[in-house]
C-alpha cells in the first residue's frame, strides 16, 4: 500500500518490520529552509530496505516512510519530549544534525504551527498505519511482533561517548517485549562473534518501541540500532553506499534475529 508519505507491504506472519528513518525525501516547498549540508540528509538510516530485503521472504510485513527524519522524526513522541533525558537529543522536527550542527538556515527553523502541520501530514499517517497493521496481525495470529530497524555512525560525540557496539538491541529495559523473546534475541546475538553487541545499552528503543511494545496486550516490540560500518564504509565523506562484502557478513545475523522474531510464540506464563 504505497502512499505519498509511506509504503506498507503487509506480511503473512506476526512480524512487522518498521524502518522509520530510511526515508530521504525533503519536499520541494521546504528545501530552501535547510542548509546545503542538511539537504544531503546525512543522518539517514541508509539502505535498510535493501539490507533487510530478505524480510519479505520470511513473511514479514514492511513499513517505510518516504520523507527524511529531517522533515519529522517518526521515532519521537508527538509531544516532543526527550527520549534520553540528560543527554543531547534531536527533536520531533530536528534542528540539529547528529554532529550538533544546525540544519536550518537562520530564521528558517519550523515554528509551532509548522511542526503541528508536519505532525498531521507525515507523523500521524505513519503511526495510524503502524497501529492498524499491528492490530490486524494480533487479531489474525493472536499476537504481533514489531522489529524497528535503525542504523547510525558508531562514533558521534555530540550524542554519546566513545564508540557504540556493532549491534544494539533495545527492549526498553525489558518492558517492550516478553522476557522469553528478549532472551531468545539476546541468545542470537551472543551466539556469534563477528560483531560486538549489547542489549539495552545506550539505545534502549525509541518512541516506537516504547509506545507499541505492550506485552500484556500481546504486542511485542524491539529495536535494533546497527553501526553503519557493519554494512557500509562509514569514513567521513565516503558516499553512503552498501559494501556487499560487509553486508554479506551481517545479513545472516539479521536474518537469524528476524527469523527468531517470526517463529517466537508467547508462553503461557507471560
Amino acid at each position: 500500500m504505497p502512499t505519498d508519505t509511506f509504503t506498507l507491504l503487509p506480511g503473512r506472519t506476526p512480524l512487522l518490520v518498521s524502518l522509520p528513518h530510511a526515508g530521504t525525501f525533503i519536499p520541494e516547498t521546504l528545501r530552501s529552509a535547510y542548509t546545503e549540508r542538511a539537504l544531503a540528509v546525512e543522518d539517514t538510516d541508509w539502505h535498510l530496505d535493501a539490507l533487510y530485503d530478505f524480510a519479505r521472504e520470511l513473511g514479514a510485513g514492511l513499513l517505510m516512510p518516504r520523507c527524511s527524519r529531517y522533515v519529522i522524526d517518526l521515532n519521537r513522541p508527538p509531544e516532543n519530549t526527550p527520549m534520553y533525558p540528560g543527554a543531547n537529543n534531536t527533536e520531533l522536527c530536528p534542528t540539529r544534525s547528529f554532529t550538533g550542527e544546525l540544519i536550518y538556515r537562520d530564521g528558517c527553523a519550523p515554528d509551532a504551527a509548522e511542526i503541528d502541520r508536519r505532525r498531521a501530514v507525515y507523523w500521524q499517517p505513519y503511526h495510524d498505519a503502524l497501529a492498524a497493521e499491528l492490530a490486524r496481525l494480533r487479531a489474525l495470529h493472536g499476537h504481533a511482533v514489531l522489529f524497528d530497524g535503525h542504523s547510525i555512525r558508531a562514533e558521534l560525540p555530540w550524542l554519546f561517548e566513545g564508540r557504540l557496539p556493532d549491534l544494539n538491541l533495545g527492549t526498553a529495559s525489558g518492558t517492550s517485549c516478553a522476557p522469553s523473546l528478549r532472551a531468545a534475541l539476546s541468545g542470537v546475538l551472543a551466539s556469534q562473534s563477528a560483531f560486538t553487541q549489547v542489549v539495552d545499552g545506550r539505545f534502549k528503543g525509541g518512541y516506537i518501541t516504547r509506545h507499541y511494545g505492550q506485552p500484556a496486550a500481546q504486542i511485542h516490540a524491539v529495536q535494533l540500532e546497527m553501526g553503519w560500518h557493519c554494512y557500509m564504509d562509514d569514513t567521513p565523506g565516503a558516499p553512503p553506499a552498501i559494501d556487499p562484502t560487509r553486508a554479506a557478513r551481517v545479513q545472516p545475523v539479521l536474518h537469524a534475529l528476524l527469523q527468531t522474531l517470526r517463529d517466537w510464540t508467547p508462553g503461557a506464563a507471560e
